[in-house]
């Protein structure tokens, strides 16, 4: 190996002062590897290491990429592991993970936002080699270590590009999504979600629709609802309150003043940072990020005050339906985001019914009218 070690010794040595040529690297290195020196059987086991190589090299930093915790209980179904726990308790269920340990879980909920964000990776290291400016996934979980490794041979069999791993073995993970610097937090926990709203973190209940809706791969769709998801829920409150017509007296008089932000400014300020680097080299039409606000507002009575605030928050929006109180299900439909968020569960829920899948915001005065909860709770 000897040979081999000099030929690489000065590449290696440049990777540092120059990241992007790490790729090509590895590239080289297996197909010279493999010609050479290894034997057939071993080339599908080290061109998973060399591939494995060049996405941990690769890894962002937190305060550089656009970081989305997902638990595992919506990456994937364990649907029946959870009931092992809810009725045998922990031991049984630790027990249960590790003899099916060798068997993946089925993808849930979440598993086509993240091929998406994936996808939207892809195309990033493409137009900007060096750039940490990529979204970085963080797979979050109560579960014991032991229960780790069935975790892993899911995500490998599948596939997925996940290296940094969060198993609170029962704790609350929300002081550590606070050190990820975490955008998004997606759970099947409505009250840890609520924490996470509480402590400034975009997050939301996801829910396993009965159908799902096939979606694109290579442009990830993101759907947000207006008021209290991007915007504060200060309009809402005054319809809840006093009616459908003091709420449009209220906007028409306050048509100028913005809206104050909601939950989940941030992550779409996140999206359209990306959305940005694609724009620069050209490639507005063919970006792989679309946005969609899907609001009940009425455009000519009071969608101005709201693109006026989306306006001076230097926030675009690709598209923009005002649906005047009408179902947002059949839109949704038409859409076929990746996620859709909604801070009321009647909406969700008839997103949910045409096979969108919709997560629920648990924020604002919406949540003392909705009349679905979630209390689950576990791993």
């Amino acid at each position: 190996m000897e040979w081999l070690i000099k030929k690489y010794r000065k590449v290696f040595d440049g990777i540092c002062r120059q990241p992007g040529s790490f790729i090509p690297l590895c590239v080289s290195l297996y197909l010279t590897i493999t010609a050479q020196w290894c034997p057939p059987f071993f080339c599908s086991s080290l061109s998973f290491i060399i591939l494995h190589l060049v996405f941990v090299f690769l890894q962002p930093k937190p305060e550089n990429a656009v970081t989305i915790a997902v638990s595992s209980r919506v990456l994937f179904r364990t649907e029946r592991e959870q009931k092992v726990f809810e009725q045998k308790g922990v031991e049984e269920y630790l027990r249960y993970q590790i003899e099916h340990e060798n068997e993946p879980f089925a993808p849930g909920p979440a598993f086509p936002f993240v091929k998406a964000l994936e996808a939207v990776n892809a195309r990033l290291r493409e137009l900007y080699p060096q750039s940490e400016e990529l979204f970085d996934i963080v797979l979050v979980t109560y579960n014991h270590a032991h229960v780790g490794i069935r975790l892993i041979n899911t995500i490998n069999h599948h596939n997925l590009f996940i290296e940094r791993f969060c198993m609170t073995g029962g704790s609350s993970p929300i002081g550590y999504l606070k050190a990820w610097q975490t955008n998004l937090y997606l759970s099947a926990d409505a009250d840890k979600v609520r924490e996470a709203l509480a402590e400034g973190i975009a997050a939301a209940t996801m829910f396993m629709p009965e159908k799902m809706t096939e979606v694109s791969e290579s442009q990830l769709r993101v759907a947000f609802d207006g008021d209290a998801v991007l915007f504060s829920d200060e309009s809402e409150r005054i319809f809840k309150a006093h009616g459908l017509d003091k709420f449009f007296e209220h906007e028409k008089e306050n048509e100028d003043r913005l809206l104050d932000h909601g939950p989940l400014k941030g992550f779409l300020e996140a999206l359209g940072k990306l959305q940005k680097k694609f724009y620069s080299k050209g490639q507005r039409l063919d970006c792989p990020i679309r946005t969609y606000l899907v609001t009940a507002r009425s455009a000519a009575s009071s969608g101005i005050r709201a693109l006026k605030t989306l306006r001076a928050w230097g926030l675009e929006i690709d598209e923009a339906l005002f649906l005047a109180g009408a179902p947002k299900g059949p839109m949704l439909e038409k859409i076929r985001p990746h996620i859709y968020f909604d801070d009321q569960m009647f909406h969700v829920e008839g997103a949910a019914e045409m096979g969108t899948i919709a997560a629920h915001v648990p924020y604002g005065i919406a949540q003392k009218h909705n009349t679905k909860h979630n209390t689950s709770a576990g791993k």
